[in-house]
């Protein structure tokens, strides 16, 4: 069982990335290894769920002893998401490996990174609202995301630190940021379980691609989240939502001139949002420096 150097490194970088912004990593590697290394659809999704299984124990345990996951709502997620990775795993399954099913997958696969990547920036736009230490749980809502969530990740890797996180914050808008990682994370490790043990019932794993992905991206990860509190997050969600989204359209078949100009107004975006955000940073401090002298003068 040899391992890639390539693979690595490139899975090195993605777990950087996964460890600086807490994103779920499926939205990032399955794309990177389909569309870059030439893996089929079918073997990357299945390596990466077992790969994301040894992934994310390190960060839970960070959440954990910081008090900011909220446990009820991981309990409730489990019920519908457990069952529904099985699901997902054995239609994945179902689909066989033919060049019509790698086809299909390479659809749904594109579908739920355009959804995953609009998630994103629907996050990043976030406002907030009062805070709740401990909001009402609604059952049934609750449930129903990890059924949705559980299958799309069974299926295709994708949802567990995209969809089901933007999905929290539509039923919970006064949990913190930090409670929603933290409870995320925390679901995703029974979900990721599930999703493992159904791709090993069900499909072939790769041990070589896994073990490639594992080696590079689980050591990224640690480094990353350490950096984490002095990156500017918010910046780096934006641009891999641009990505992840020209990834999906890619898979969905937009054809190479108009996935141009989607990536042209995406890049453009960014800079007038950064610019934006620049002089509203600007302005404040400008407004600080005014308002300071009068404060200092009114508390002698």
């Amino acid at each position: 069982m040899g391992l890639d150097p390539l693979m690595v490194l490139a899975s090195a970088l993605v777990g950087l990335l996964v460890g600086l912004t807490g994103m779920g990593g499926g939205a990032l590697m399955t794309p990177m290894l389909v569309l870059i290394f030439g893996v089929a659809p079918s073997a990357a999704i299945t390596s990466d769920l077992v790969a994301a299984l040894v992934m994310r124990p390190a960060g839970l345990v960070v959440h954990w002893r910081r008090g900011t996951i909220h446990a009820p709502l991981v309990r409730y997620l489990s019920y519908g998401s457990v069952p529904a990775a099985l699901a997902g795993t054995a239609t994945l399954s179902l689909m066989g490996h033919s060049p019509g099913a790698e086809h299909r997958l390479e659809l749904a696969l594109g579908a739920a990174l355009v959804v995953g990547g609009l998630a994103m920036v629907a996050r990043a736009r976030r406002r907030p609202r009062a805070r709740e230490a401990r909001p009402v749980v609604r059952p049934a809502l609750t449930v129903a995301v990890g059924v949705l969530g559980g299958f799309m990740v069974g299926l295709t890797s994708v949802g567990a630190g995209s969809l089901i996180l933007v999905l929290l914050v539509a039923l919970y808008p006064g949990l913190r940021n930090d409670q929603l990682v933290g409870t995320d994370l925390a679901q995703s490790i029974p979900l990721t379980f599930a999703a493992t043990l159904g791709t090993l019932a069900f499909n072939h794993v790769g041990l070589a691609l896994t073990a490639s992905i594992v080696v590079g991206s689980v050591p990224a990860v640690v480094v990353g989240s350490l950096l984490s509190a002095r990156a500017r997050g918010p910046g780096l969600r934006r641009v891999i939502a641009a990505v992840v989204v020209a990834s999906g359209l890619k898979y969905l078949g937009l054809p190479t001139g108009v996935l141009a100009v989607v990536v042209a107004c995406e890049v453009a975006a960014l800079v007038v949002v950064a610019l934006v955000e620049r002089r509203s940073v600007a302005e404040s401090i400008e407004d600080l420096g005014a308002t300071l002298p009068a404060r200092l003068d009114a508390h002698p």
